[in-house]
């Protein structure tokens, strides 16, 4: 409901009703007759539920932002993500810029000013990505009639980005990485490096493996769907669903892997597979600082000298070294894809192929192969 009120000898304003009965305001008209056509226009704009309420566009992005996250239903881990991402870019540049003046111009200003700062194309991307999805849900509470964040075709010189190549190491560097780890952070970690190598499995699946998930008799390693990772957040660790449904799997493993873990197993009292020496969870960025970096990259503590192994490698970069090695090794995709628990696009080879006995042979002997070689 619209209606036309005067305001001075020579102006008008339409005054309207939102649908929490409330009641706004739209002045600044010369002429009644501007003013009743106003007042058309927002009559039928809501009966067709497309009006937009002038006043949503005044809102400033911290504002929204505040209302806005409390109700998305996310990890926490991408809860603090967002969170970094918008009380260190986001919100400083935009915070306090109504909604309705955010231009595309004004984003493609700030990406720029973001990549010659040095940031990473991938990091620009998830801040921009973000500031899209906040805008984005805008528009759908009418807010702003548009989202400006809009996909548009390369042009000028962006081409020029060059997305690097996944680091990867070959067995024998695993093998090195492996053994300084181990000078570092004893046996476990040494163990846990060679595991993540050998089956592709991500950290979180890794340090959250109960014993009752390692069946050894069969040569498997299974991740549970319901508590088959391990999450960490704030200072706060707690075991749930792998990264995707798909991640949930059963991991046949060869030969020389099944008879190391049997030997840890026999000496190691705790009921996790990988922990630290008290038996409980390791810290994903302690392990990294202490033992991963030291032992790809060179250096250590006092008196103990490593040497430089794979400098880029990250313990992600063990599960791409274990695709490389599946590639290589000739495995099927769909063999590839279950064993990382990966979803296949293609709804038809997932549902009709299977990993036959004799691919799953070919494929722990070419691991097995692989170790024998690095570790003759």
């Amino acid at each position: 409901m619209a209606w036309v009120e005067q305001t001075g000898q020579a102006s008008w304003r339409v005054r309207y009703r939102r649908a929490d009965r409330t009641v706004g305001s739209v002045p600044g008209f010369a002429s009644r007759r501007n003013a009743e056509v106003h007042a058309a226009d927002v009559e039928s704009d809501q009966r067709r539920q497309m009006w937009i309420d002038p006043a949503g566009g005044r809102l400033e992005l911290r504002s929204w932002v505040a209302r806005w996250l409390p109700v998305q239903d996310l990890d926490p881990r991408t809860v603090d993500n967002y969170e970094s991402y918008l009380r260190c870019h986001v919100l400083v540049r935009f915070g306090a810029t109504p909604l309705e003046e955010i231009t595309a111009l004004d984003v493609d200003a700030w990406v720029k000013e973001s990549r010659e700062a040095g940031y990473a194309t991938a990091t620009v991307g998830s801040r921009v990505k973000l500031l899209s999805m906040i805008l984005g849900d805008a528009v759908r509470q009418r807010l702003i009639p548009v989202n400006p964040v809009r996909q548009r075709r390369r042009r000028g010189r962006r081409s020029r980005a060059m997305v690097a190549e996944r680091v990867w190491a070959s067995p024998e560097q695993v093998l090195r990485i492996a053994n300084q780890a181990g000078v570092l952070g004893g046996p476990v970690a040494r163990l846990l490096v060679i595991t993540a190598a050998w089956t592709g499995c991500r950290w979180g699946e890794l340090v959250a493996l109960h014993r009752d998930n390692l069946d050894l008799d069969a040569g498997r390693l299974v991740v549970d769907a319901e508590v088959g990772s391990l999450h960490e957040s704030r200072g706060r660790r707690w075991l749930g669903p792998p990264k995707t449904p798909s991640s949930a799997r059963t991991i046949v493993l060869p030969s020389f892997l099944v008879r190391l873990l049997r030997r840890h197993l026999e000496t190691h009292p705790f009921e996790f597979v990988f922990t630290n020496a008290c038996g409980t969870w390791l810290w994903r960025s302690s392990f990294d600082r202490r033992v991963l970096r030291p032992a790809i990259d060179g250096g250590g503590r006092a008196g103990v000298r490593l040497y430089a192994v794979r400098p880029g490698l990250t313990f992600h970069g063990l599960r791409h070294s274990h695709k490389t090695w599946l590639i290589a090794g000739g495995a099927p995709e769909i063999a590839q894809a279950r064993r990382l628990g990966h979803h296949l696009p293609n709804r038809v080879v997932e549902v009709y192929s299977h990993v036959a006995p004799e691919v799953e042979t070919r494929l722990l002997a070419d691991l097995q192969r692989r170790w024998q070689k690095a570790d003759p």
